[in-house]
């Protein structure tokens, strides 16, 4: 397996963190938060299963790196007891990253939630950033700590 950061094909950042594990390659860029992998490529069924699922604004801000041919998309970060990064908009004109930070629930509330979760994500701490600032969005739920 090797690993290293590379220039991201998306946002030409230097902060693209790739792996290539015997040839299955992942792209996660921590300058504008897409990230991609091998089964990610045009034209497969593997990219239109996973396309099924997605909100209409992660398909819609799909980005195809005409190199590999992998379509990069933007990321969901979920980390249950610290919080989440995902976008929020409504076209690819009118976006950006949203942060909520996680809290425990409280004893009132436990039945509502499954047996073993402990945090909720908060969304009244919702916090927006711009584009190229995933990472302070990553800061504000502590993602770095």
């Amino acid at each position: 397996m090797q690993d290293q950061l590379t220039i991201c094909p998306r946002c030409t950042s230097d902060a693209c963190y790739h792996v290539d594990n015997e040839g299955h390659n992942v792209w996660f860029c921590y300058g504008c938060g897409f990230m991609s992998d091998s089964t990610k490529k045009l034209n497969t069924d593997a990219l239109l299963q996973f396309e099924e699922t997605l909100p209409e604004i992660y398909k819609a801000l799909g980005y195809i790196d005409e190199e590999t041919k992998c379509k990069f998309y933007p990321s969901v970060i979920n980390i249950p007891t610290k919080g989440m990064v995902f976008v929020d908009g409504s076209s690819t004109s009118d976006w950006k990253w949203a942060a909520v930070m996680a809290v425990e629930i409280t004893e009132e509330e436990k039945a509502k939630f499954p047996k073993n979760q402990t945090h909720k994500m908060d969304m009244k701490t919702i916090q927006h950033y711009d584009e190229r600032d995933f990472m302070d969005a990553l800061e504000y739920i502590g993602y770095y700590n």
